[in-house]
Order: C-alpha cells, then structure tokens, then sequence
C-alpha cells in the first residue's frame, strides 16, 4: 500500500445504493485487456489496489468473469466497482468521491489497447457556438446522481408541497 495515500478513502456508485470505504490505496493503473473494455464500456478499465475495503452501504452484485476474475458492480445503476482476484482487491478509480487525487501510473495489457487510444487527446472540442447551444441543455438538468461524498440516506425524500 501506499505511504503518500494512507486512507480513509470513501466512493459509491453512480445512484448511491453502494458506498465503500477504503484504507491505503496501491498502484493505480489503465488496465486495456479486452476485458475490462467490457466491464467498464470504455477503453478499459481504470483500477487502484485497495487497502481494507469495507461496504458502508449496501454491497456489490458480481459477475464471474473469467476462471480467476470476479468484477463487483451496483445491481441498481450498474456502475462497475471492483476486480477481485486472488492477488487481491482493486476498486474503480473513478467510483471513488476524489478520483481526480488518483492518477494511474502504469498501462497494463498494452497489446489490447484500441489503435485510436493515444489520438483521444488531440480530438477537438466543442466549437464556441456549440458549447453555447448545449449550456442551455445542461442548465436545465436535475442530476440524481449521488454526490461525491458520504450521505446520511440517498436518495434524499423531496417535500411534496
């Protein structure tokens, strides 16, 4: 585990029916294997080594996905949350309340990384006319997501007037 991030580390699931808590936090790493492409819908699958995992609220459903590989994932919203192997527990980077604290700082299983992954950060952006036209769009959604931090109760009970 890690001495520069000890823990408690705290996260969830996108609507809130799965919160954890961690101690130190290992190596944090880009795993390109095609089957984290899978479980995470992307171009795979952002993991850091976890340290004394604990379910604080509710708990994961899994899916067995290979002979050495469980991968844990919120029944509800279906956010994908662990890899559980033999050698141990890593959690989704991104599940965690301050992702943006854990960078990863290796790339595993590079010969099934997609062709076009290393030309993702050169793709434009939106022009200043289209980002304009979808402010609007974005003011006017009411997220359900659950917050990045700890609640009391999710989802929060609405007054009725």
């Amino acid at each position: 585990m890690s001495a520069d991030r000890p823990g408690p580390w705290s996260g969830g699931c996108q609507c809130g029916a799965v919160r954890f808590r961690t101690g130190p936090l290992g190596r944090a790493s880009l795993c390109h294997c095609r089957m984290c492409q899978k479980a995470f819908a992307g171009v795979g699958g952002l993991l850091v080594t976890a340290g004394d995992l604990a379910w604080t609220r509710g708990g994961p459903k899994y899916f067995q996905s290979s002979n050495k590989v469980r991968r844990g994932f919120c029944g509800d919203c279906g956010t994908p949350l662990t890899y559980e192997y033999p050698g141990g527990v890593e959690v989704a980077i991104v599940a965690f309340d301050r992702a943006a604290e854990i960078a990863p700082a290796i790339q595993l299983a590079t010969d099934a990384r997609l062709p076009w992954f290393a030309s993702l950060a050169t793709l434009p952006g939106p022009t200043a006319d289209e980002a304009s036209r979808a402010a609007s769009f974005y003011a006017s959604i009411v997220s359900r997501q659950h917050p990045d931090h700890d609640t009391d109760a999710w989802p929060v009970q609405e007054a009725v007037a």
